[in-house]
């Protein structure tokens, strides 16, 4: 039996491994292919009489793991100057505000369906429906060009810490555990404090360990760190991204006396292979995730004709605002526009919301298909976009050979 299961395991990534090699040609997203090798999985299970335990209950933890590995790999590979304050000014915008009027566009629509829903069990149960998946995101768009790939990775990663923090003020509130605008910014501002002396710590053990092992403790502090965090409600992913930036950015930080103690210069190298350890964790991590997805996904409720007009709506309403957004800010439509998949965080939120909150309409049907119609969106945008908008590591590395030649 666990030789069958081993077998079975590397098998499906071994496939999703291919996937991901072939997304760059095809400009099929891997997240929609993981999905459906899940959900074919599934049936082959029915199909031979195979007993599988219930794996529901795993979904929350690949999906927390994947989240805090996918927002770290993305700021690693950012670049922090004066050059990227335009990039990360707009990003900020299109991550902030086309998420607050969504939000309360679906509040009011669920009170006005549901008589007698107070708003802010409303907007709770908005909240999830309006956050980026940086998790389908990120990987969807290692292809496109250097500036929209920064564009998206600034812009997923904010949503998914803006989404987190606003969900956790409105639940939090209406369970009594959270009462002032005030205390929410006394919370962020202790996060952000705790995440600069965190990473300074973690960052001066990357380079003074000199054990074999020392990047696996490393990432089981990031963990230890963001749940402990988690428990007491403040917004952990903001310590996980300042602490990608800053190995990400020694070189901008030199300037400064005090980053002379962790020795930038010697703790590049080690920067780097830790960097190559996240993105093979990430990987792995995350296609165990949309894989387990796709199993647990039932065709009934992809087909729930009942959530099929709202999916469609909600979905629509994310164009309709993004596009608003985006010419407010001039920033280009295509592809950029697609690109607003809803994904694990939708799923995290959706699975944080107490029973007492949780309304009718807004159940798992309504979430899956709002997720799956928004990635086929994203892939109909990527697969139609100019083919110059495509650059390939390949054509990345002939460029920086002809620039060093010149």
């Amino acid at each position: 039996m666990t030789t069958t299961i081993i077998i079975i395991l590397c098998t499906l990534l071994l496939i999703a491994y291919v996937f991901d090699l072939t997304s760059a040609k095809t400009r099929i997203p891997s997240v929609i292919l993981l999905l459906m090798l899940g959900w074919g999985v599934k049936q082959l299970t029915g199909v031979f009489h195979i007993t599988v335990p219930d794996l529901a209950p795993l979904l929350p933890l690949f999906g927390t793991v994947g989240l805090i590995l996918i927002v770290l790999e993305g700021s690693l590979e950012l670049e922090l100057n004066r050059t990227k304050a335009p990039v990360i000014k707009k990003s900020s915008l299109a991550a902030l505000l086309p998420m607050l009027a969504l939000a309360f566009l679906l509040a009011y629509a669920f009170q006005y369906f549901q008589p007698g829903l107070s708003f802010r069990d409303a907007l709770t149960n908005a909240v999830p429906f309006c956050v980026i998946s940086s998790a389908i995101a990120i990987p969807s768009v290692k292809h496109l060009s250097p500036a929209n790939k920064e564009f998206i990775i600034y812009e997923s990663s904010l949503s998914d810490i803006f989404g987190v923090i606003f969900f956790n003020f409105i639940a939090l509130t209406e369970l009594n555990q959270s009462h002032t605008i005030a205390e929410s910014g006394l919370q962020l501002l202790i996060m952000i404090a705790v995440s600069f002396i965190a990473t300074i710590i973690l960052a001066f053990l990357l380079g003074k360990i000199d054990h074999h092992i020392k990047f696996v403790p490393i990432i089981l502090l990031l963990l230890l760190i963001y749940a402990i965090a988690k428990l007491y409600h403040l917004p952990a992913l903001i310590f996980i991204l300042i602490f990608g930036l800053f190995l990400g950015n020694l070189d901008e930080l030199k300037k400064y006396k005090w980053i002379n103690r962790v020795k930038p210069a010697g703790l590049n190298e080690e920067v780097h292979k830790f960097k190559e350890l996240v993105i093979e964790a990430t990987f792995l991590i995350r296609t165990v995730f949309f894989i387990l997805f796709g199993y647990l996904i039932e065709a009934s409720e992809i087909l729930n004709t009942a959530t099929l007009a709202w999916a469609a709506g909600i979905v629509a309403f994310i164009l309709i605002i993004r596009a608003i957004q985006f010419k407010i800010s001039r920033i280009p439509l295509f592809p950029l526009l697609f690109i607003a998949p809803r994904g694990l965080i939708t799923i995290l939120l959706f699975l944080s919301i107490v029973p007492a909150q949780h309304i009718p309409l807004v159940n798992k049907s309504l979430v899956l298909q709002v997720i799956l119609l928004s990635a086929v969106i994203m892939m109909i945008g990527i697969m139609t976009s100019k083919k110059e908008e495509v650059i390939t590591e390949e054509e990345i590395s002939k460029t920086n050979e002809s620039v060093a030649i010149k």
